[in-house]
């Protein structure tokens, strides 16, 4: 199937030499949710303005939907909507006339349902006849969410979309998320919580220094970088790791009594079953056992502190 979005060699380099953006290829599938996670400075938001035509690419080439994003602007910029970090909206003008607004730019008719039912659909309609400056911060990003909707995109691009927000309004959010790609729109977010990317993302992009240096589908990046622990209590203290284990990485602790075996979930040695048959072999009792997964945000900082 033809991905929704398709990026080819962009690049991007400013008057001033600095390279924004190196080669970045990337592909995105119709109705996924796709997080790019990266430091600031990363290239995040030059390739999402690239993308929505903000900003001229130096090399490479953009597809959205099958329309050149240069060529045929036109089209391509009528697929996507964009909601910027910053809340940009005329603190004068009320909610509903600021979608109207926003839907007639594209070149949209009127369309009194589909304003209802975004507005309804992000809990905006009881609020559709205040001026946008009475309205709470929350309330301002959901105004945002739905111009952006107003003209029917087919790719929401979310550039921070919980940002300021409190966790019960974060959470609501994700809901309006999920809803929005169960309705067939592909939504392609970045943020700084990586709970978010956890818990929503299809895939996973990272960029750093202006190169996407991983794409992986989360549950295969959590589960080829994601170190796990396993802790043994030991009944009696050891005074040191038996040789017959030393091909496990193991941590003992000062004590003795805490045996802790660090593993991964990409093969031998790193199932757990034959390093607890090893553990019986070496005479070794315990008592308790727990198991913990690093996160997404530890794997992230991981990556974008290794070296380039």
């Amino acid at each position: 199937m033809q991905p929704i979005l398709s990026l080819r060699g962009v690049s991007k380099t400013y008057a001033t030499g600095h390279a924004a953006l190196k080669d970045v290829s990337l592909e995105i599938a119709r109705g996924e949710i796709f997080a790019l996670l990266g430091p600031n400075g990363a290239g995040k938001t030059t390739l999402i303005s690239i993308i929505c035509g903000l900003v001229t690419p130096t090399a490479g080439t953009i597809a959205a939907g099958g329309h050149d994003i240069i060529r045929d602007y036109r089209a391509a910029r009528s697929l996507i909507g964009l909601v910027p970090q910053e809340l940009t909206t005329d603190a004068f003008e009320t909610v509903r006339a600021t979608v109207r607004l926003s839907r007639g730019l594209f070149g949209k008719a009127p369309a009194e349902a589909h304003v209802e039912k975004v507005l309804r659909d992000l809990s905006l309609w009881e609020k559709r006849d205040s001026r946008i400056m009475t309205l709470s911060g929350g309330m301002k990003r959901r105004v945002m969410i739905a111009k952006a909707l107003s003209h029917e995109p087919q790719i929401l691009f979310l550039d921070e979309p919980t940002a300021g927000v409190d966790v019960e309004l974060r959470r609501d959010m994700w809901r309006v998320i999920r809803d929005l790609r169960d309705n067939g729109v592909t939504i392609i977010l970045t943020t700084h919580y990586l709970e978010e990317a956890e818990e929503m993302a299809d895939r996973i992009g990272v960029i750093r220094n202006g190169e996407l240096i991983l794409v992986e589908r989360k549950e295969d990046l959590m589960r080829t970088l994601g170190r796990k622990e396993l802790a043994l209590q030991l009944a009696a203290p050891l005074a040191e790791i038996p040789a017959a284990l030393a091909r496990y990485p193991l941590a003992l602790s000062p004590d003795g009594r805490r045996l802790v075996y660090t593993y991964t979930g990409t093969g031998d040695p790193t199932s757990i079953s034959p390093f607890l048959q090893d553990v019986a072999a070496a005479g070794i009792a315990f008592t308790d056992l727990d198991t913990e997964q690093s996160s997404l945000e530890e794997i992230f900082v991981r990556l974008v502190r290794a070296d380039a």
